[in-house]
């Protein structure tokens, strides 16, 4: 009988030390991989406020690549520094991945000229030699300008306080060129009705106007508004806007009107 029973408990020997060399692999296996999945992630450092030299370095160690998507101007960061970055300091990525950051130009220094009425070709050159680009270029039929002249510009000349380095420019178009942008023309002042039908006639959409209470001048003391300077007879007191008349408009006069976009008016109430 003893005889008989020693195969078999070999036999159970060997399944179990069988089975213990498979979960041996397994677990092996199992960290193996979980150490080639984590030794290919690193952690995107902060690079705020570094220089692009030094942020690329840092991100070069640790198996990124860095790449300067965009350009902005700030008074409060360096020229030359990092502006923002994404993804965000302290997410888990894997190695060769690409962040993006935007580089401060410093404060603006450089006044916006203007092209308005010069060839678009003539206007990108004239923004390029004070350190300035043509961004977006809309196009639109206007009879009363040859084809490839600047209509309008965004930013307006000597405007203050700009984001971005780069002017989008509104373009002459020949009269069978599709529509994709408008001038905007300057509204304010005028009575609601006139102004909508201005807009109506060239094309442009406008919503719901949004009411707004005028300033009221004083009625009293002797500096009132009904008190004149030869002695205090009364005078007719003048809302400083009329009911019904245009306070506001977005976008301004000037600025470039997509296709589509709604313009919005402030009306006196």
């Amino acid at each position: 009988m003893k005889t008989r029973l020693r195969p078999i408990r070999s036999f159970f020997q060997g399944a179990m030390l069988l089975v213990a060399l498979v979960l041996v692999a397994l677990v092996s296996a199992v960290l193996t991989m979980q150490f080639a999945i984590h030794g290919a992630e690193v952690q995107v450092p902060s690079l705020k406020q570094m220089t692009v030299a030094e942020a690329r370095s840092q991100t070069s160690g640790l198996g990124l690549n860095l790449e300067v998507d965009n350009r902005y101007y700030s008074s409060d960061v360096a020229a030359g520094h990092i502006l923002s970055q994404s993804p965000a300091p302290g997410a888990v990525v894997r190695r060769e991945w690409r962040v993006r950051v935007a580089e401060s130009l410093g404060p603006q220094k450089v006044e916006v000229p203007s092209v308005v009425g010069a060839p678009e070709r003539s206007a990108a050159l004239n923004l390029r030699r004070v350190g300035l680009e043509a961004g977006m270029s809309a196009q639109l039929p206007w009879p009363q300008a040859a084809a490839g002249t600047v209509l309008a510009q965004d930013p307006p000349p000597k405007a203050q306080g700009i984001e971005k380095p780069s002017v989008n420019l509104l373009v002459a178009a020949a009269d069978d060129t599709s529509v994709d942008g408008y001038v905007m023309p300057d509204l304010t002042g005028l009575p609601i009705v006139t102004a909508q039908a201005a807009l109506t006639r060239v094309g442009i959409k406008f919503g719901d106007p949004k009411y707004q209470d005028v300033a009221i001048p004083a009625v009293s003391g002797p500096n009132s508004a009904l008190a004149n300077a030869s002695g205090g007879a009364p005078t007719p007191v003048k809302p400083t806007a009329l009911p019904g008349s245009i306070l506001n408009q977005s976008p301004p006069p000037g600025w470039r009107v997509d296709v589509g976009s709604t313009v919005t008016l402030t009306v006196a109430k």
